[in-house]
């Protein structure tokens, strides 16, 4: 049980860093940007050639793949989504859903459909501490993960232009009319979460040793479902969210219906929209019609 927990805690880690892009995104566009999840897919397949073909640590593969993952979700952000910017929500999901099927058919055009096994440049190294056993590769995308979330915390918090993600996500033209300049602020959100779907990549590599250009579709609903369980829109419950979705699914086999462990997270979905549709952490705000 202790065992599935601390394997819950990793796992959800890493959908915590994919659900912080899903609900910075939502809070300052009121987007669910689809194709989040194929950003996390980019990542690995990005980590895997530097490691690969440059012969890169994995830490220095790991910190340039965040800053051209950054890069793509400007650039994604700049050509489909800004265009969209003042149309209707629906046109914009479509456009979500089109990227998606792009990144991920187009990976498969380029490196071909067959799954391929992550570098694995760390030695696994197994740790016995009593009630459970952790190795090398989990402590490594745990610390990680945290270093991350508390980084990006302290963007938001503490930073002039995490002040003004925090203004435009709660009015952009006032923001605007206070001089903040909104399609950079923007940019930068995409820029953050896709680093951090970028990071998630090339730790699942690390962690499950295979990649393969559809890895992130299950992942990036998964993901959208630890945003949502936590408060869309919130980045702690962002991050509360994937830990409790990691979590459930790693206890999907102590109770024998692993084969089901997708089924149980939607489930979860459901129950949230039905019980308490604004999240753990949200509130729920009445609006005038």
């Amino acid at each position: 049980m202790i065992q599935q927990l601390v394997n819950g805690l990793i796992l959800g880690s890493v959908y915590a860093l994919l659900a912080l892009g899903y609900t910075m995104v939502y809070g300052i566009l009121k987007l669910i940007n689809f194709a989040h999840g194929d950003i996390y897919m980019l990542g690995a397949f990005i980590g895997y050639y530097l490691i690969n073909v440059f012969h890169l640590n994995f830490f220095v593969a790991l910190v340039v793949t965040m800053m051209m993952t950054a890069c793509i979700g400007m650039l994604i952000e700049f050509l489909a989504y800004r265009p969209l910017r003042h149309s209707t929500k629906i046109a914009a999901l479509i456009t979500a859903i089109g990227v998606s099927f792009l990144l991920e058919y187009g990976m498969q055009y380029f490196v071909g459909s067959q799954k391929r096994a992550f570098p694995q440049v760390i030695e696994k190294v197994r740790y016995d501490l009593g009630l459970f056993t952790i190795d090398s590769h989990q402590i490594i995308i745990l610390v990680t993960s945290l270093a991350l979330m508390v980084g990006l915390q302290f963007i938001v918090k503490k930073t002039k232009m995490g002040k003004a993600m925090r203004a435009v996500s709660v009015d952009s033209d006032a923001a605007q009319l206070m001089g903040i300049n909104v399609n950079t602020t923007i940019s930068f959100t995409f820029a953050i979460g896709s680093a951090l779907a970028g990071a998630a990549g090339v730790l699942i590599g690390l962690y499950y040793n295979s990649i393969e250009p559809l890895m992130g579709m299950a992942p990036g609903i998964k993901s959208f479902v630890a945003a949502v369980l936590g408060g869309i829109g919130i980045i702690p419950g962002a991050a509360l969210g994937g830990l409790v979705i990691g979590i459930l699914e790693t206890f999907t086999y102590v109770f024998d219906i692993s084969t089901y462990k997708d089924a149980v997270v939607y489930i979860i979905l459901i129950l949230i929209l039905l019980v308490r549709p604004a999240g753990i952490l949200g509130k729920n705000v009445k609006e005038k019609v």
